[in-house]
């Protein structure tokens, strides 16, 4: 069974005029698909947008099968050093497949080594991190296809120190392995000139799109993911998003309705709101796929559009009481997913006590499972009967397929929302410039002139504080 998009608190019959759309405003959509189709399929066939085939690519999984088990066999800590696209992927995909506390799991339990992804160069976490692992015992997996964010690269360097003072200069090919470009960057001159290990990212996939190649595949495998299952669901979900058929089609739905509810009802708030704790870091990786794609300021022709809705997460049932208030009673500004499960992996009864008490004789003999699964469905209740369009992204179980399932599906509805929008949803300008001023203010070669440009904006400022 593969995933289910449940739109029917999308339209206008379930909550409104008002706030839904009518099953006329999504078909009047119909034929820009089949256009914007066909513009995908011509790019994809160029060889432009390779992350619609890396389901099919056999030889780069055995590559990264290979390459995991080495470290499986050899180390008892895997750290990924990499921020955005390098570790949200990763980071998902433990939540969702591993065990809530794999970490915490005795060796002879857990499905591989301790996985750490300290995405963030804040000093104190990393010290904290590296004051605990035995470099001895600890691979450290670096990714980043351009090998130079300064993020990851600072994190490579503070690693590569710590690493010859432990085990040696000579033994510190043998605790890192390098993901990056095949053939251009500074990680593959050093990863060529040095011998470490290194698996490539292809040239035709970028960053928030990588998670289906060794970027996400490698650490992923090295915890005992099944990656070729986790490719299979997402080459079932390719299949059947070939179509252009708007109706068949739940990536083109999916974006569609959220185009309409931006542009036509001023709902520019999407919210992703799991109702399982194995899928919460999915919406995460979901918030940047959408923000860094769509979040455009010029179309594709060079004009003004400050396009794009703004991703939230949420946890239920934890968000109910944190977030659902506002989702209800709130501004009319927001479109909701739920994801649910109909089968859990595991279920924890609640036992039967205090008959007398009507606060939780209603609980005994039932299940945690349950409970969640009836807070989900409420809340959707409660979102529709208050005029909030919903959907709901049903998993008929948590596994590698369905989420393989889910990545897929989401980045097809990407491409196809930069479609609709007429924007570049493989590129990220406004990420750029922060960048380059980073680069200046720390003393990159090359940013001389930025950095006179900072110098001079700060100089012009009058610091106003309280």
């Amino acid at each position: 069974m593969s995933l289910t998009l449940d739109f029917t608190n999308l339209l206008s019959s379930a909550v409104g005029a008002d706030h839904g759309l009518s099953e006329a405003a999504i078909d009047n959509q119909a034929g820009r698909t089949r256009r914007i189709h066909a513009e995908l399929q011509a790019r994809r066939d160029s060889g432009e947008l390779g992350f619609y085939d890396l389901p099919g690519d056999t030889r780069a999984a055995a590559e990264i099968r290979a390459a995991a088990q080495r470290v499986r066999d050899h180390f008892e800590n895997f750290v990924v050093l990499g921020i955005g696209g390098s570790a949200l992927g990763v980071i998902a995909t433990q939540t969702a497949l591993g065990h809530a506390f794999h970490n915490l799991l005795p060796a002879d339990r857990r499905s591989g080594p301790r996985l750490f992804v300290p995405d963030n160069p804040d000093p104190e976490l990393t010290a904290d991190l590296l004051e605990v692992l035995d470099p001895k015992t600890t691979c450290f997996n670096v990714i980043t296809k351009s090998g130079s964010t300064s993020e990851t690269m600072a994190h490579y360097l503070a690693v590569r120190d710590l690493l010859a003072r432990t085990v040696g200069p000579s033994k510190v090919k043998d605790h890192l392995v390098i993901t990056t470009d095949p053939a251009k960057g500074a990680l593959r001159k050093i990863a060529a000139a040095e011998g470490i290990p290194s698996l490539p990212v292809p040239p035709n996939v970028g960053g928030r799109f990588s998670v289906l190649c060794a970027v996400g595949l490698f650490p992923a495998a090295v915890v005992g993911v099944d990656i070729d299952a986790l490719l299979a669901g997402a080459g079932a979900m390719e299949r059947r998003c070939a179509s252009d058929d708007l109706w068949s089609n739940p990536a083109y739905l999916h974006s569609t309705a959220h185009f309409l509810f931006d542009r036509e009802r001023r709902k520019n708030i999407a919210v992703m709101m799991p109702y399982a704790s194995a899928l919460r870091d999915l919406a995460d990786w979901y918030r940047q796929l959408l923000a860094e794609s769509l979040g455009k300021r010029l179309d594709v022709e060079g004009r003004e559009v400050h396009c794009g809705q703004t991703p939230v997460k949420a946890l239920g049932a934890t968000d109910q009481h944190s977030q659902v208030q506002l989702y209800v009673e709130g501004p009319h500004d927001k479109v909701f997913t739920l994801l649910a499960t109909e089968r859990w992996r595991r279920e924890t009864p609640i036992p039967p006590a205090h008959p007398e008490e009507d606060a939780l004789s209603f609980l005994g003999g039932r299940t945690l499972g349950e409970l969640l699964s009836a807070e989900q469905r409420a809340t959707e209740y409660a979102l529709t009967k208050a005029g909030r369009p919903n959907c709901r992204l049903i998993f008929p179980q948590i596994d590698a397929e369905h989420v393989g399932e889910f990545y897929m599906l989401f980045e097809i509805a990407t491409a196809h929302g930069g479609g609709l929008y007429r924007v570049n949803a493989f590129d990220q300008p406004g990420v750029e410039e922060g960048k380059d001023a980073t680069y200046a203010l720390m003393g990159k070669r090359g940013f001389e002139a930025k950095r006179a440009e900072l110098e001079a904006a700060f100089a012009k400022t009058k610091p106003r504080r309280v």
